[in-house]
C-alpha cells in the first residue's frame, strides 16, 4: 500500500493494518521528512487518544492528515504507533 500526497509518496508499505476502513501503516514505513508532529488530539472511546502529523511536500502544508495512537487501548493494540491518512491523502495499492 502507499500514501500519496501532493504527487508524491509519503508512506509505503506491504504490512499495513485495516480498522475502520483506514489502512494504518507501521511507522518506519512513513517518510518521515515530509511529517511533521502536530499539538491537535483527538480521542475514539475504543482505540484512545490519536496524535496527529502535519504532511508537507514541496511547501504545501497539508495539517493534522495524519494520525497515530501513541497508547492504545488493549483492544486496539494492533495499530499502536501505527499512522493513518486523510484529508485528500490517497491510499491505493
Amino acid at each position: 500500500m502507499k500514501a500519496i500526497w501532493n504527487n508524491t509518496i509519503i508512506a509505503e508499505s506491504k504490512d499495513t493494518k485495516v480498522v475502520e476502513n483506514n489502512h494504518y501503516f507501521p511507522k518506519e514505513s512513513i517518510k518521515s521528512e515530509y511529517f511533521k508532529p502536530s499539538d491537535t488530539t483527538s480521542r475514539c472511546p475504543w482505540k484512545g487518544e490519536a496524535s496527529y502529523y502535519t504532511v508537507e511536500v514541496d511547501g504545501k502544508i497539508n495539517k493534522d492528515s495524519a494520525w497515530y495512537y501513541p497508547q492504545t487501548s488493549h483492544a486496539a493494540k494492533p495499530i499502536e504507533n501505527y499512522v493513518a491518512f486523510w484529508k485528500e491523502i490517497k491510499v491505493t495499492e
